[in-house]
């Protein structure tokens, strides 16, 4: 069983992700990694060098790959969901979850945070806010369940996800 998580940057796709595979013994990727040792270097090195679209393709080719591998759970980037065909290849090969975070909130976990460069910009809340109104119809075309992450705990998240998953027949419900 394949499970990706889609959100905007900063969402806990890498943190929901990695223990929502660590409960479910499932192994775990997180694509963004995957990419860099594909490129050999930071994607931000190779964003700055070569550009969004040279990165987008690249990436695209990672996760074709990624989504064709039998089990586990994966992470993706937060512009993941931007190329028709990521959308297409999670949605059909696997669950996809939707890590649903405001703007405000995705801002108030990642306002010290300097190492995305998204974020490195004169007003970070509102480039979230444009992010937000570009990308957040695009993880909901791309997934099967949409989470809330609001405040609660990546445990209780990763609970709520594990019910979902249950709820839906995708995993059996734990006796």
């Amino acid at each position: 069983m394949k499970i990706a998580c889609v959100g905007l940057p900063g969402s806990g796709k890498s943190t929901v992700g990695r223990q929502l595979a660590r409960r479910l013994q499932l192994p775990f990727v997180d694509s963004d990694q995957a990419i860099e040792e594909r490129l050999g270097c930071s994607i931000r090195q190779y964003f700055e060098r070569e550009g969004e679209e040279r990165f987008r393709d690249v990436e695209e080719s990672v996760l074709d790959a990624l989504t064709l591998q039998p089990g586990g759970v994966l992470s993706t980037g937060g512009g993941a969901v931007l190329r028709p065909a990521n959308r297409e290849h999670l949605h059909a090969r696997g669950q996809v979850i939707y890590l649903h975070s405001s703007p405000e909130d995705v801002f108030r976990r990642l306002r010290h945070d300097q190492s995305r460069p998204l974020l490195q910009v004169a007003d970070p809340l509102a480039r979230l806010r444009d992010l937000y109104r570009a990308r957040d119809p695009l993880y909901r075309e791309t997934a099967h369940f949409v989470i809330e992450t609001g405040r609660p705990s990546v445990a209780t998240l990763v609970n709520m996800i594990i019910m979902q998953l249950e709820l839906a027949g995708v995993i059996p419900a734990a006796p």
